[in-house]
């Protein structure tokens, strides 16, 4: 499958729109001038004006995990958007094969030493995808206990990646979005880039069999080059309470402008789904259905990876 064949699809239906848009009208004597719409400025001043009317007047709803759809929709997803778009120019495949409705455990592999692949990837599923759909991200308490980006990680959606609150989302119909690689996959060291780490004891895939949804492999790369990891300085990881201390090219040599990611080229791929729910609920038990569940979409993951990369000429240009 070429690597960018959404993109080229999704280029391809803007030119044809372009073009249909240029094509002159006929002419109709007679006929009244067509009245110019507002500009796009001007539609951009009307929808800040209505989100801060309905922040002021209370008019959101925030539900019982702290996830504000309004803010999400109108704040955080508009902030990631140039990242998304002009930085990373992310291009996803397999975007059918994620369900419009209804729950789906979305599992990928984890790199880049921030997590900025949950983001994009979050951003992917509300841009692209036809239903634009919120990804319920489970992320380690660590972030969570983050002053001002904890709070915000929960008001996008995104929740303690415990079993029962995964449990609770998918049997609501939420999508929810899983790194089970955490900690060792983010911050693994740039010589074992794309080489997936430990998926745990499988938790997520006992909440997909409680719940009966459908397990979507999803592989990301392009995340493993934008801040290179090259070593760690462990003391001060333990002063500040980190996993880790990442040193890369730019950082902390750079000081702040390290912090910027390089601008590597991203493709997300969504796979064929696993299904569930031929299973039975009590099923999640077994331990050797899990593992050999949680080992299939681990190794699909690596080999779509392998794939992904075998196909792009470089990490900077696709």
């Amino acid at each position: 499958m070429p690597l960018r064949a959404d993109g080229e699809r999704r280029r391809r239906k803007g030119a044809e729109t372009s073009a249909a848009a240029e094509e002159p009208a006929p002419d109709h004597p007679g006929a009244a001038p067509a009245e110019e719409g507002p500009s796009a400025a001007e539609e951009a001043v009307e929808r800040l004006f209505a989100f801060l009317r309905r922040r002021l007047d209370g008019d959101y709803a925030v539900d019982e995990f702290g996830f504000d759809p309004d803010l999400t929709d109108n704040v955080l997803i508009p902030a990631l958007r140039p990242l998304y778009r002009s930085w990373f120019r992310v291009e996803t495949i397999g975007m059918h094969h994620v369900p419009d409705v209804g729950g789906a455990l979305v599992v990928a592999n984890h790199s880049g030493t921030l997590p900025l692949d949950s983001l994009m990837t979050a951003v992917a599923l509300h841009d692209d995808h036809p239903a634009e759909r919120h990804l319920r991200m489970l992320g380690a308490d660590l972030v969570f206990r983050l002053p001002v980006l904890g709070a915000l990680t929960r008001k996008q959606g995104a929740t303690l990646a415990c079993t029962p609150d995964a449990e609770r989302l998918l049997s609501s119909g939420e999508l929810v979005g899983v790194w089970p690689e955490g900690f060792k996959g983010i911050g693994k060291p740039f010589r074992d880039r794309y080489k997936l780490q430990r998926f745990g004891r499988g938790g997520f895939v006992s909440a997909a069999l409680r719940t009966g949804v459908p397990i979507v492999p999803c592989s990301i790369v392009g995340a493993e080059e934008i801040y290179p990891k090259i070593g760690d300085i462990k003391p001060l990881a333990r002063l500040f309470g980190a996993p880790y201390f990442p040193v890369t090219p730019t950082f902390p040599l750079l000081g702040p402008l390290g912090a910027v990611p390089l601008p590597s080229k991203w493709y997300i791929e969504f796979g064929e789904p696993i299904r569930t729910d031929t299973f039975d609920p009590a099923d999640a038990d077994d331990p050797m259905l899990v593992f050999n569940l949680t080992d299939q979409v681990r190794e699909t993951i690596q080999h779509t990876l392998y794939r992904l990369l075998s196909q792009r000429r470089n990490a900077f240009l696709g």
